[in-house]
């Protein structure tokens, strides 16, 4: 579908299907007063009548409005003056998108809105090429009856101010760039484990690479990683039919020699508990213990895109974590690549054990900066429900730009404390550690064991357990294409 910027004045709008907001009170946005004027007072009229409040959510179609020369309106509520958040912003866009059911051309004036905190007009436009993305996605590649295909072929996002147009224009590109990232990483997400194993992470990985010239990618096997002595890893996979899978991506967006940053993707294409075995309702939903490998690579993606000029590094350990004979149990004890040793008392706490040795494995690249991105634990959704991305680290300059970057992007997380004093519930009496620390905390505790193998570099950890994926019950499950925006943004933030 085709995005554009179109500066119009009102007193010209196009012959187009219009997305107009209403501010609740009855309060008319330029464009709605505007729409008002020509139709001799009918949108003045329904909101006196109580037709049409204004509330947040609310959605109106008009047809043939009597006096102007447009087919078809949509209005939509933005709740009350000053109040509308950059969540809810994003809400609306995806709800109106979602309404232009029959609609093959529109034009949006959302960006007349007022958001909370000030956004600019260039924020609105980024913010919108984004919500179209996610109010058009579909996943219907296993149905045999497939969802009505979206008839939207043109958008365009109208602005008033020429001045800021160079910005929009950017600030599209961008959003453009992270929907498609977001895209892949929500396709990757959804696919069942049967079909997403290790093995079809690294030929998407491949197939990414072959699509950028910027791209290039190393795919290691159990045998290489036997030979670098990734016992953790190896431990978690050896109970599964299916390989395990070491996926190096390197995105070259300058010539410049730089260190790069490295972002480390927890790849657990379905996670069973192994021989701690998870009951069976919640193993619902474990195919999605891979988004943190499908984040890195629609960063990838995003990047390549985006053509920024940046030197990114990304490493996914793709395993599955299965019960059998020959699966690891609780109590054995693992050499990590690190040379430390792990005594495992839970099979379940398995993303830990990959990323450690992916942590380790990063030294090689001598990277500015780590940020391992993981569906780590279900103690976040707890601590922060599914609002909020946990973020833990090792360095105050890294954590900071990272939580900016959430709130630039909407796409938000919340720091957690890494103190020296839960290091002692990972203790063991066998091993230089243990993979869990007790109910209490659970978050940390999985952080602190992370911190353990991320000494020599800069590191954050992004908890997504709470926002890779939506999940209530067994209907509604669907991958959010989150963390892409915020590591995106950190990026740009970067170059910029």
């Amino acid at each position: 579908m085709k995005l554009s910027i179109q500066l119009t004045q009102r007193e010209k709008l196009p012959k187009t299907s219009l997305i107009v907001g209403i501010i609740e009170g009855g309060e008319l946005t330029p464009t709605a007063k505007a729409i008002d004027q020509t139709s001799h007072g009918f949108l003045t009229k329904l909101i006196k009548q109580g037709a049409f409040e204004g509330k947040m959510g609310q959605i109106l179609p008009l047809y043939h409005l009597e006096g102007t020369r447009y087919e078809h309106v949509l209005l939509v509520g933005c709740g009350k003056k000053g109040k509308l958040s950059p969540a809810g912003f994003r809400k609306l866009t995806v709800n109106a998108v979602k309404a232009l059911s029959k609609v093959t051309h529109a034009t949006t004036y959302l960006t007349e809105v007022e958001v909370m905190g000030e956004k600019s007009l260039a924020w609105k436009v980024k913010q919108i090429a984004e919500a179209v993305s996610d109010g058009l996605y579909r996943f219907d590649l296993f149905k045999s009856e497939k969802e009505p295909a979206p008839v939207l072929k043109e958008l365009a996002i109208a602005i008033s101010e020429a001045k800021q147009e160079k910005a929009c224009v950017e600030a599209l590109k961008q959003g453009q760039a992270v929907a498609a990232g977001m895209t892949l990483m929500k396709n990757l997400a959804n696919t069942p484990s049967n079909i997403c194993t290790p093995t079809f992470l690294a030929e998407q990985a491949i197939a990414l690479a072959k699509d950028y010239a910027a791209l290039s990618v190393e795919v290691l096997g159990e045998k290489e990683m036997k030979k670098l002595k990734m016992g953790a890893l190896l431990g978690v996979s050896q109970g599964s039919a299916e390989e395990a899978k070491l996926i190096c991506l390197e995105y070259k967006g300058t010539t410049k020699k730089q260190a790069p940053i490295a972002l480390v993707g927890k790849g657990v294409t379905f996670d069973s508990g192994g021989n701690s075995l998870k009951p069976a309702d919640a193993m619902v939903g474990m195919k999605y213990d891979m988004c943190g490998a499908a984040s890195v690579l629609g960063t990838m993606k995003a990047l390549a895109e985006l053509k920024l000029p940046i030197h990114i590094v990304g490493i996914i350990p793709a395993v599955e974590n299965m019960p059998g004979g020959t699966a690891y149990k609780p109590e054995d004890i693992l050499t990590s690549m690190s040379g430390q040793t792990i005594e495992v008392i839970s099979t379940d706490a398995e993303g830990r054990l990959i990323l450690a040795d992916a942590l380790t494995y990063c030294e090689r690249y001598q990277p500015e900066a780590v940020i391992d991105i993981a569906t780590l634990t279900g103690a976040v959704v707890i601590a922060l429900g599914f609002h909020a991305t946990a973020i833990l680290s090792n360095n105050a300059p890294l954590e900071k730009a990272l939580l900016e970057a959430g709130e630039e992007s909407n796409d938000r997380a919340w720091p957690m404390p890494l103190w020296e004093e839960y290091q002692e519930q990972i203790k063991s009496p066998f091993a230089d550690m243990a993979n869990i620390g007790g109910r209490p905390a659970g978050t940390i505790t999985a952080a602190c064991f992370l911190s353990r193998f991320a000494k020599k570099f800069h590191w954050a950890h992004l908890d997504v357990a709470g926002t890779a994926a939506m999940m209530s019950g067994t209907q509604e499950r669907m991958a959010t294409g989150r963390p892409v925006p915020m590591l995106m943004q950190y990026l740009i933030n970067r170059t910029s």
